[in-house]
């Protein structure tokens, strides 16, 4: 019953020359160069950017010049800016690699990079050379990126940095985050990059891109789901179920920032059990009326669009449905925003529909067929969150590292402590582990390859791993792990919730157990 995922058609045009990415890596190389007085370029042929060493009166390099639209030694002026390295939480270095456009044309050819690629023109990236410190265990060198992905990575760590981390915690108190962040960051094309150019996307149907995305997040501190919901999980309903007519009605918004999208599954009464829906689409002869609640929906505060999963009541048809809702529909309300006990700056919400009007140019696909429809989906969304749960335990374990050699007791720090030490050493194997197995099923979902069942069994046990790191690096903090301010107490809060949504890890143990013929 449970489906795999369908991504046979994978991505084969793009764009202009590579060049060697490799010096921007780790954010060591570009300042040497810029300093040896090196004018490194890169020239996309749309959307491209120049780069230029920038330097003090005094003869210091002091970074460099991004020209978006011109070559890289135009004089300082319109579209330019310069960035620095930047230190993160642990001490690391990374460059903002990202610029602010001044202007962004509709068909966002005006962005930092293209990141989309000619047949056999990416390189890949060396797994000798070390790759963005931020998503690494202790020892690990990945290979299943190219450069395009070290450029999409580099301008995403740079925005978030600059647009998400310094309002983390207003957005906390305020249980939402604002539009505006979100109109910016679908400017830089990190929103709804997988949808057709022609409609504002990038043409980017490799998942890669979405889990290097979802791991900035996580890297940056970013306090935001509205990433992995958008582009991982409910995008895929819009570019794949629509007609040609529902994609030019409802993309460009999406992938301007201007249309927040949600999907509604969860109720009240079913939780993880689709089946079990109780909203009920009911034909009319001219249109389905929608009537039900749900639950648990994230973004349902701010949506536009709401992709709403119900029975369909018809002569003929049976099953559920996916219909799509617009806020300002009669009979369409908005209950409280739930208070969670983690992830606070995302908003969660109860749905209530009373006998809103549905017309067929709203229906995704065939009625009767959303659950094959979702089933199909499911696999990448869990993926998704198996991505995110690697890179959140990882960057736990960086934080506690930083803590364990820093933190003095009895004299010595605390990480010399044989029992503090093994546990360490533990979970920088468990890690290791788990993102070799994850960056496995990337690769087998670029292939159209990932399971359902492989997808349910990843997403179980990374999410149980990614809470136990979490829990055990807390307890390394000792009291200052329970404190506020101390950033691990907060990722532990996150964590829980990744072993109960996209279904729980019951379910998803129930999934794999089946497929065992047991």
């Amino acid at each position: 019953m449970y489906e795999e995922v369908d991504r046979a058609e994978r991505l084969d045009g793009g764009v202009g020359e590579r060049v060697d990415l490799g010096h921007l890596a780790d954010g060591r190389g570009d300042r040497d160069r810029a300093a040896a007085g090196v004018d490194d370029r890169v020239d996309h042929a749309r959307g491209g950017f120049g780069i230029a060493p920038v330097v003090d009166d005094d003869g210091r390099t002091r970074g460099r010049e991004v020209d978006r639209d011109g070559p890289a030694d135009t004089a300082a002026g319109s579209g330019h800016e310069r960035y620095a390295p930047v230190e993160d939480a642990l001490g690391l270095r990374h460059v903002d690699h990202s610029v602010r456009p001044q202007a962004v044309a509709s068909n966002k050819t005006n962005r930092l990079v293209d990141y989309r690629h000619r047949p056999g023109s990416a390189t890949r990236v060396d797994a000798r050379r070390p790759q963005h410190p931020s998503t690494e265990a202790p020892g690990m060198r990945r290979t299943i990126f190219n450069d395009e992905h070290a450029a999409f990575r580099e301008a995403a760590h740079g925005f978030l940095l600059r647009e998400a981390v310094p309002h983390g915690d207003r957005w906390e108190e305020a249980g939402i985050i604002d539009r505006s962040f979100w109109k910016a960051a679908a400017d830089q094309g990190l929103v709804g990059f997988s949808a057709p150019s022609e409609l504002g996307g990038a043409d980017l149907d490799d998942f890669r891109f979405n889990a290097v995305l979802d791991e900035e997040v996580v890297a940056t501190g970013a306090r935001t789901d509205a990433f992995s919901l958008t582009n991982d999980i409910v995008l895929p309903y819009f570019t794949e179920l629509t007609n040609a007519e529902q994609r030019e009605r409802w993309l460009p918004g999406i992938t301007t920032g201007d249309t927040v999208v949600a999907i509604a599954m969860s109720e009240p009464g079913t939780g993880s059990d689709l089946r079990a829906i109780a909203s009920t689409a009911t034909w009319t002869g001219e249109h389905y009326e929608l009537s039900g609640s749900k639950t648990f929906i994230t973004s349902g505060i701010q949506a536009d669009l709401v992709v709403v999963a119900a029975k369909t009541v018809r002569e003929g048809v049976s099953g559920l449905g996916l219909f799509v809702v617009p806020a300002t529909a009669d009979g369409f309300s908005r209950g409280r925003k739930l208070d969670k006990i983690g992830r606070k700056a995302q908003d969660t919400a109860e749905l209530f529909f009373e006998g809103v009007v549905v017309p067929e140019a709203d229906v995704l696909g065939e009625p009767g067929k959303g659950l094959g429809y979702m089933m199909r989906n499911l696999p990448q969304e869990r993926l998704s969150m198996a991505v995110v749960a690697v890179a959140h335990a990882e960057k736990a374990l960086r934080i506690t590292l930083d803590y364990a050699r820093s933190r003095n007791a009895f004299g010595k720090p605390i990480g010399s402590f044989q029992a503090n030490r093994f546990t360490l050493a533990e979970l920088t194997t468990e890690l290791q582990v788990a993102r070799s197995h994850v960056d496995r099923c990337l690769e087998a979902t670029t292939t159209g390859e990932l399971t359902a069942v492989e997808a349910a069994g990843v997403k179980f046990w990374t999410t149980e791993l990614e809470f136990r790191v979490i829990d055990r690096c807390l307890q390394l903090h000792g009291g200052y792990g329970y404190m506020e301010e101390y950033e691990i107490a907060r990722m532990w809060r996150d964590s829980r919730v990744q072993q109960i949504y996209g279904g729980t890890n019951e379910i998803m143990r129930e999934i794999v157990g089946r497929d065992l013929g047991i």
